[in-house]
């Protein structure tokens, strides 16, 4: 078996490597004037490398064209400027000249135009910074009835300063407004806001070269696919302080969003999965130190900045103002309390219960098996240790102690779940499947891999089904479709992530050894998985078989709403035998009796009303400035939180009889019973009261 089986696996690339110019015509370098950013002559040479790299090595072979130089100026533009507020129509216009040449520029080591565009928007910055002080000066009334349109990036440029200085007064109008709303006095209002821009101001004035071509390079790696990333030396050092999990805080990795420091990732077996409401693209716009200390606003804060506030020692208390990545326009921040801890891996392991559901008059015991990381303990694996950690050790055990209980019913919960060891999705499908291929993989170099399970024997061959969500990616996929293609039991929930890639890291001084600065990191797509039906699970993920009402679409959420995702696709299918678990007919019966409870069950009719009522909410991106109109928005939009909370809540034991989902995927399998006939003392009636 091929040892690149785990996300994010460093290893050290064993070619000759030579730097190398382009072909084509030279495009001649700017010379850039006093007080401007330039570039290093190291940064020209990294440049130069990581395209080769890309060009040769990413699973994609990515071509420098005239087409991906076009998309490379558009994405680095808009990573500048994605709301369109500080740049006009004659500062950009310009930037035309560099449209079919980046693709030059990136193979001779020549970043003029990365720091041409930069400058401008540097300077463009700072003269929208002291506007904002002087507009700040002056009274505002709440009074006047007029909008402001929050969805700027399909507006066209502003064609003057003039216009521009129409959208920052609204800008800072809606600003003031929402801080009115929350209580705070005109005057506090100001002064945030004023302290607000001030940070901001600090920030862009302390900007250096490195800054810049990590921005440019960033544009370029992520126009040839998402999850291809540069990191330079200081944003290295933070990515590795990240991935070792070893720092205090809420256990969750954070960037930049425009104005907003957001969620990227949950980290399993910290403070934030432990709590169970946070959720990757939910907005911290603030952040309090223990139960009492005053909240500090971070919009337009700086990502490294942020976290410094949110880091701090064991059980200390950080409370963070909150806004749902899917909350609609005009909705007021939530506060969150979270006791600081540090990633424990025995947070991150599977957990067992037995959860007991009362349906059609009789009583069910369902099993629950809650895995937030598939995790899998390769040192221990290696030197042949008898308890090293497994996700499908632990599992194995679980099932086995299930047969004590007298369960009805597995259910395996993947929600949340971002991935983890591929090994260990192999052999936890090996648990419920015969031997046979569970998922097929193919390499850059065009090479495949079939990886099965060759273990014969079946832990359990119950009813089952596998509860899945948006979240639900990489590893948790493979399992989920192994499951699904050999119709060994019911997928149920929302359509998955939809990651069917995996990246490694690169370091990039072994390329240029007689450099004796850093040069930083490239992380790349190398791998990409398929289903034993040979469907990829890139974008599609895995479709539930019956699929939940769900706040959360594919075009926000997901690796379809990445435009540069690779492409699905597929290869030939591997040679595998489907169970009879789970018949055609029968699956007809189980949805069509779901739909049925879906018009009559009160909780399930208010689930689908709240994220329908929610979907159209969100379809508002315009906001009003008046006083009146814009309280009643926020109240409005304040109703409609539920959905999206909803659809999220995980399973731990406080929550099980809120859980919706949990409950349902219990009536599912009961059905499965009933049609398939119980094991025997497997169901107990419940005989009625007297």
């Amino acid at each position: 078996m091929k040892k690149h089986l785990f996300a994010l696996l460093p290893v050290i690339f064993l070619f000759g490597f030579q730097i190398k110019g382009c072909s084509n015509g030279i495009v001649p370098k700017k010379t850039f004037g006093p007080g401007d950013l330039q570039p290093t002559v190291t940064q020209e040479k990294v440049e130069v490398l990581i395209s080769q790299i890309l060009t040769q090595y990413h699973y994609n072979k990515v071509s420098l064209n005239d087409e991906l130089s076009s998309k490379v100026l558009d994405a680095y533009i808009k990573d500048l400027d994605a709301n369109k507020w500080y740049m006009t129509e004659s500062d950009v216009k310009p930037f035309e000249a560099y449209r079919n040449s980046l693709d030059e520029q990136l193979m001779q080591g020549n970043l003029t135009a990365a720091y041409d565009i930069y400058n401008v928007y540097l300077k463009r910055v700072k003269e929208r910074n002291a506007f904002i002080f002087n507009l700040l000066d002056k009274p505002f009334e709440f009074k006047t009835d007029e909008n402001y349109e929050t969805n700027r990036e399909k507006m066209p440029w502003a064609k003057s300063i003039v216009d521009l200085d129409d959208v920052w007064r609204k800008v800072i109008k809606g600003q003031l407004l929402d801080l009115k709303l929350s209580g705070k006095a005109d005057t506090a209002a100001v002064k945030m806001i004023k302290e607000r821009y001030k940070y901001f101001d600090k920030v862009i004035n302390r900007t250096k070269s490195e800054d810049v071509f990590q921005s440019f390079m960033n544009s370029f790696a992520e126009c040839v696919d998402p999850h291809t990333n540069y990191f330079a030396p200081k944003a290295e050092s933070d990515f590795k302080l990240d991935m070792q999990q070893s720092f205090e805080g809420i256990g969750a990795s954070l960037r930049n969003e425009g104005e907003y420091v957001t969620i990227a990732e949950i980290m399993a077996g910290g403070p934030a999965a432990k709590n169970g409401t946070l959720k990757p693209k939910d907005k911290i716009v603030g952040v309090a130190q223990g139960d009492d200390g005053p909240v500090k606003d971070i919009i337009g804060w700086l990502t490294q900045d942020a976290v410094q506030l949110i880091r701090g020692p064991k059980n200390s208390v950080v409370r963070l103002q909150l806004l749902n990545g899917d909350d609609p326009v005009g909705a007021k921040p939530h506060e969150l309390r979270l006791v600081r801890d540090k990633i424990k891996l025995e947070d991150s392991k599977a957990k067992a219960e037995v959860y007991p559901l009362k349906y059609n008059g009789k009583e069910y015991n369902l099993g629950v098996i809650t895995i937030p990381l598939f995790y899998r303990d390769f040192e221990g694996a290696n030197k042949k240790e008898t308890d090293f950690q497994s996700t499908t050790r632990d599992v194995k055990r679980f099932l086995e102690d299930f047969k004590t209980k007298n369960v009805s019913s597995v259910i395996i919960d993947l929600r949340n779940n971002g991935g983890g060891s591929l090994t260990e999705a192999v052999s936890l499908s090996g648990l419920f499947v015969s031997k046979g291929p569970m998922v097929q993989v193919k390499f850059s170099t065009g090479e495949t891999e079939v990886l099965d399970d060759k273990d014969p024997s079946v832990t359990y061959d119950g009813p089952l089904a596998v509860l899945v969500n948006r979240f639900s990616a990489s590893a948790s996929e493979i399992f989920a479709g192994a499951i699904q293609d050999y119709k060994r039991g019911l997928i149920v929930g929302e359509q998955t992530f939809g990651k069917g890639t995996v990246q490694t890291q690169v370091e990039l001084n072994q390329f240029l050894p007689k450099e004796a600065e850093k040069l930083g990191m490239l992380k790349l797509t190398v791998q990409k998985f398929y289903r034993v039906t040979g469907s990829s699970t890139q974008r599609k993920g895995v479709t539930p078989d019956i699929e939940f009402p769900s706040a959360l679409s594919a075009e926000e959420y997901g690796e379809s709403s990445q435009a540069t995702a690779l492409p699905w696709d597929q290869m030939a299918t591997s040679n595998f035998l489907a169970t009879s678990s789970l018949t055609d007919p029968t699956l007809k019966v189980l949805k069509d009796k779901y739909v049925i409870r879906l018009k009559t069950e009160t909780e399930l009719k208010q689930l689908e009303s709240d994220v329908a009522d929610f979907k159209k909410s969100k379809e508002r991106t315009s906001i009003s400035l008046q006083e009146d109109k814009r309280k009643k928005e926020r109240d409005d939009a304040d109703k409609k939180k539920k959905a999206a909370n909803k659809s999220s809540e995980t399973a731990s034991v406080d929550k099980k009889d809120k859980d919706v989902y949990l409950k349902e995927c219990g009536r599912i399998l009961a059905d499965l019973i009933e049609l398939n006939g119980p094991k025997p003392d497997l169901v107990k009636s419940v005989v009625p009261k007297k």
